[in-house]
């Protein structure tokens, strides 16, 4: 029987899994698992390394295309989506990274404008106001100019953050974010997530920092055993 999470039909969810399985190089990851996440909600995805988070946050963002069932992503049905569509999807969503990802050999703005010129801006004035303005958010506005290397790894973390923000996504999916992080600077990075929560984004985060879920609580949802269930923030 599918294990079902907030199901009941709603006109404003978000991400949908309806009786989902899900495989990666032929190991069956979950089996017949349902999910309804609305917009604007804030998402914590816990479990033991191996149980999922990751797989189900790369099903969400069409990264893993073997499944069966149905996931729908702000509109997209991911089963009926076309290979050039993808691109598309992925425009609307942001994606945070563990590891950072950010390019080396140019500097912060010129990592944003790299994404920016990537996904179709082409007006100077715009995307130079764009990545101010995505700075600001997080609180990087005199880091512009600074290299990778020169910031510390919260400030990268946020930069990435501000990355994500940059096409003006309607969900933000966050995979470990705060792994690489000491714990008051993972407090600092769920709460520049927290506020972006609050001005509508939906965010989706995978973490093993159950210390942070305590301080900052909200709707978790454990993978574990091919299945997914809602705990309480108490019985972490």
């Amino acid at each position: 029987m599918a294990k079902y999470i907030n199901t009941r039909i709603m006109d404003n969810s978000i991400i949908t899994l309806k009786n989902v399985n899900i495989s990666q190089l032929s190991k069956l990851i979950f089996k017949n698992i349902s999910l309804n996440i609305r917009k604007g909600e804030f998402v914590y995805l816990i479990g033991e390394t191996g149980g999922g988070k990751s797989s189900l946050l790369k099903s969400i963002y069409a990264e893993i295309k073997n499944f069966t069932g149905e996931i729908t992503v702000n509109n997209f049905i991911l089963n009926k989506i076309k290979k050039n569509e993808i691109p598309i999807l992925r425009r609307k969503l942001g994606i945070v990274f563990q590891d950072f990802q950010l390019l080396s050999d140019r500097n912060i703005s010129e990592n944003l404008e790299f994404v920016l010129k990537a996904t179709g801006w082409n007006k100077k004035e715009k995307i130079e106001h764009r990545i101010n303005y995505v700075l600001e958010q997080v609180h990087l506005n005199n880091m512009k100019n600074k290299m990778p290397f020169e910031l510390s790894g919260g400030e990268q973390q946020r930069a990435c953050i501000a990355r994500a923000l940059l096409n003006n996504p309607e969900i933000i999916l966050a995979d470990e974010p705060t792994g690489n992080l000491d714990p008051l600077k993972s407090e600092r990075i769920i709460q520049l997530l927290k506020e972006i929560n609050q001005k509508g984004t939906t965010i989706v985060i995978a973490t093993h920092d159950y210390e942070v879920i305590r301080k900052y609580p909200a709707r978790t949802i454990e993978c574990a055993n091919k299945n997914i269930q809602e705990i309480e923030t108490k019985d972490l």
